[in-house]
């Protein structure tokens, strides 16, 4: 017999949705204004490596080792920071999380002031703000990871999109969570879409706006009773 699984905190799906929309802000960041690197997205990364190892005009290997690397190191401090807050109240846990995720996005928002991303320099800059983005989105996936709230993984839409195909009702299926996959979309498209007005500005202003939006939302969204508990309980 199956083992049911636990009912889902309430603040968890409308938080994520609020994350994935971080999301499009910082990828909008790190493709437009870094040299075609994604810092949340590692397959467009590992694309890009081997184009970089084909010499792909265009394309250098080191900022994608550099945010390959740093994503796995965040998503390892996550790990152990999940680990930590395992029976511990929830509400400490994500906000613990978001001020990790808020500082980091906030100190590449301040390296991010004097770099010029026309012509990636200085290249100290441009390494240190994909390093910071990377941890940070890595340790985000791997708390998402961790929280296992079904189509709402704040960072990839491959499997969400999959879903909504061959989950129809045209498909046979019975449509679970599709307005949950749809809002994900939503969410990712519109981050996107803001970060890309916004770097115009400048690349330190969608990532503090990112940083800000991340730690403001959990904020708000654990003064809900749920997160009082641990997660699962």
């Amino acid at each position: 017999m199956a083992t049911p699984t636990p009912p889902q905190p309430a603040l968890l799906p409308p938080l994520l949705l609020l994350l994935s929309f971080t999301t499009g802000l910082v990828d909008a960041t790190s493709v437009l204004g870094l040299g075609k690197v994604f810092t949340a997205n590692m397959t467009g990364n590992i694309v890009f490596l081997g184009f970089a190892a084909a010499g792909t005009p265009g394309f250098t290997v080191a900022p994608y080792l550099i945010a390959i690397a740093t994503f796995m190191l965040g998503a390892f401090l996550a790990g152990r920071t999940g680990r930590f807050h395992a029976n511990r109240p929830l509400r400490h846990w994500l906000l613990w999380s978001a001020l990790i995720e808020a500082v980091l996005l906030v100190v590449a928002a301040v390296i991010a002031i004097g770099f010029d991303p026309a012509s990636l320099t200085p290249e100290a800059s441009l390494f240190a703000i994909i390093a910071l983005t990377a941890v940070a989105m890595g340790y985000r996936n791997a708390t998402i990871r961790q929280l296992k709230v079904p189509d709402l993984t704040t960072t990839v839409l491959t499997l969400t999109i999959t879903g909504l195909a061959a989950d129809s009702t045209l498909a046979g299926g019975s449509n679970p969570n599709w307005a949950r996959r749809i809002a994900a979309v939503v969410a990712i498209f519109l981050g996107a879409a803001l970060g890309a007005v916004l770097v115009r500005f400048g690349l330190a202003v969608p990532l503090a706006v990112a940083g800000a939006l991340i730690l403001g939302g959990t904020i708000a969204c654990t003064l809900h009773d749920d997160a009082d508990k641990p997660l699962g309980a």
